[in-house]
């Protein structure tokens, strides 16, 4: 019959279509600007070897003809210490040299050449470099390499970063 419809039982159950829950997870992500789609993520933290993954970043981005996602990672520290099954709480710390990165950027005559944003984000810092390369769907992760030895004893974040990203990370010594 046209122009009528059956209205379904209130108890039947309906199948979820495995598209529908990776679309609404896909309409769950953050937007993020189209111009900076398929873009480089460079970790930055005004270090020099971030500074030199950012310099090699640059070029990539000019050559592929993309844009440029720089990320700085904010520090959270844990208010508790680990104790047994109890995990630590973290506090988000203002972190004002993200402000400051941001002015130096803003002023470089070097990223006059691609466009660029900055993305400030807090947490684990292979995490949080990831996840912005998954929001936009990145085509690569670059990164300066650790030195000293804090990255000796806990890992460096380039090695990490390696080990676990869905996307190529390129590491600058």
């Amino acid at each position: 019959m046209a122009g009528y419809e059956i209205p379904e039982p209130a108890d039947r159950k309906q199948v979820a279509d495995p598209r529908s829950d990776q679309q609404a997870a896909e309409d769950a992500r953050p937007s993020c600007d189209p111009a900076f789609r398929h873009g480089v993520v460079v970790g930055f933290d005004g270090s020099t070897s971030s500074e030199r993954a950012l310099a090699y970043a640059i070029g990539m981005a000019r050559r592929t003809g993309s844009g440029l996602i720089i990320v700085h990672v904010a520090n959270r520290l844990p208010t508790t210490v680990w104790a047994g099954c109890e995990p630590p709480v973290f506090v988000d710390v203002p972190d004002h040299r993200t402000e400051v990165l941001g002015l130096e950027l803003a002023c470089a005559d070097y990223l006059s050449e691609v466009p660029w944003v900055l993305v400030e984000r807090g947490g684990d810092i292979c995490h949080e470099l990831e996840e912005v390369g998954r929001e936009y769907s990145a085509d690569a992760i670059v990164v300066g390499s650790t030195h000293g030895i804090v990255g000796r004893i806990f890992g460096s974040v380039a090695g990490r970063l390696a080990r676990r990203a869905q996307r190529p990370v390129v590491v600058i010594p």
